[in-house]
């Protein structure tokens, strides 16, 4: 198998696909190489509709806060980036930095062509958004868990701390 097969099947967007559709997804992804540091998104990129999908390595989520960036996540193979954007938010919407850590592969693909599978494929659309969903809500159970034991840690709460 491809790199981009086996990215794709580590991915949540793929999870309800057919082999026959992910080989129809397969197309649209570009593989990047990144070194040890370099941006892979920033706020105010041109190719901000992108969805990135990590097949090797790690990439650090910073954000800005005040006069430093500070690392929010660090994502592993088979996260996605560039969620907002690709599904239609605003490039302005962007807050954060994504950074290689180490040698990094990155499958991207364009929301434009994505796109193009609306009126030939729709189901392969729709169970890719369903996917990406479902990733969505990981990452708000995950920081909702993470804010609920930080609160408990602040206040003592429920004996654990």
């Amino acid at each position: 198998m491809s790199l981009v097969m086996d990215t794709l099947r580590t991915s949540t967007i793929t999870e309800e696909l057919s082999d026959a559709e992910v080989e129809i997804l397969e197309g649209l992804f570009e593989i990047q190489d990144y070194k040890s540091g370099e941006i892979i998104v920033q706020p105010g990129d041109k190719q901000a509709d992108n969805l990135y999908i990590l097949a090797h390595g790690d990439i650090e989520v910073k954000i800005e806060s005040g006069n430093e960036e500070s690392t929010i996540h660090v994502l592993k193979p088979g996260d996605l980036a560039g969620i907002i954007t690709f599904v239609g938010g605003a490039a302005s919407d962007i807050s954060a930095t994504l950074y290689a850590v180490g040698k990094t592969k990155v499958l991207s693909m364009a929301r434009a062509d994505f796109e193009k599978l609306i009126n030939s494929h729709p189901m392969i659309v729709y169970k890719v958004m369903r996917g990406v969903v479902r990733n969505v809500h990981g990452i708000v159970r995950r920081v909702n868990s993470q804010s609920a034991e930080l609160s408990n840690y602040i206040y003592r709460t429920h004996g654990r701390y």
